[in-house]
């Protein structure tokens, strides 16, 4: 069974900005100090919602079980435009074992059905970022059907770095062989700390950047506990973030990226690095994805510490 949702149950007649392809999933997250707690929680969930209240066109491809409409609310609720097949979600567990939040060991309980060429929507070409949770095989195939079609393309390294242990479930940081053919078909590459270190052998933000970009020509965004860096046509910006908790820590480089994306269709890579690094700043104060209005982000990049 397909189900398609559209405005209106049609297809938005220009288009959209933003279409973002890949999983729903719940986590149980454990957290060093404090109870456990279960999120219903994905790259796709945190991305789009944060790029949709940038106030941009933002469609959603994903697959969620039958008579389990109710995960797609938080994406409903804020005006985003679902295409949706039957299917499996995910569902993982991620424990941080010490006090720093980019380390974090996942553990994949259940995966979800593969996307196939098919599972791409009908609609004008636009930006596309990838957050597909699963193997590598089927996201490479449908990266170079999307640009085939004209489509433009951001990836999230994480989907192609984070591999599950088929004994164990234990998602592990591997090597990608089939990196550089990825960073030479994309516009905008998003990746932690410790995900381009796995990729470059380097572990600072800088040298990683450097050679990352040698790969291709794309923006790269690289996150960790500090805040966010992009590297753009040779020049590096870190902004900080500011958030006074990290209860909220899921989702961050996803919605670093989503409103990234959402702010750089007309601001330049280093303003939108300070934006997205205020809204994600924000979001990490909460559990969930971000909630907030552009003022609040704007708020907050004008004042980043309490008064």
């Amino acid at each position: 069974m397909t189900t398609i949702e559209a405005h209106g149950g049609e297809v938005a007649a220009d288009g959209y900005d933003i279409l973002f392809f890949g999983h729903m999933a719940t986590g149980e997250i454990v957290p060093f100090e404090g109870p456990s707690f279960v999120v219903l929680g994905s790259p796709l969930l945190f991305a789009s919602v944060a790029a949709s209240r940038v106030g941009r066109r933002i469609a959603a491809a994903t697959r969620i079980p039958e008579h389990h409409e109710h995960l797609l609310d938080p994406l409903r609720s804020v005006g985003i435009s679902l295409f949706v097949k039957t299917g499996e979600i995910v569902e993982y567990r991620v424990l941080f074992p010490t006090p720093d939040v980019d380390r974090r060991q996942p553990f994949l309980l259940k995966a979800g059905d593969d996307f196939v060429i098919e599972d791409i929507p009908d609609i004008p070409p636009c930006l596309v970022h990838m957050c597909c949770m699963g193997p590598r095989e089927f996201q490479l195939d449908l990266m170079r059907t999307l640009k085939d079609r004209g489509f433009l393309l951001s990836v999230d390294m994480q989907n192609f770095v984070l591999q599950a242990d088929k004994d164990t479930g234990a998602v592990l940081l591997q090597d990608v062989p089939e990196k550089k053919e990825i960073f030479s078909m994309v516009h905008f590459v998003k990746l932690d700390i410790m995900e381009a270190q796995v990729l470059t052998g380097i572990d600072d933000l800088q040298g990683q950047a450097e050679a990352l970009q040698e790969w291709g020509n794309a923006e790269i965004i690289i996150t960790c506990s500090e805040g966010a860096l992009v590297k753009n046509e040779g020049k590096m910006t870190f902004a900080r973030f500011t958030n006074r908790s990290t209860l909220g820590r899921m989702g961050r480089g996803d919605t670093v990226i989503g409103s990234y994306l959402a702010r750089r269709i007309d601001h330049s890579a280093e303003e939108s690095i300070r934006f997205a690094a205020a809204l994600t700043s924000i979001k990490m104060e909460a559990i969930g994805p971000f909630i907030g209005s552009v003022e609040d982000v704007i708020l907050r990049m004008e004042q980043p510490t309490p008064l």
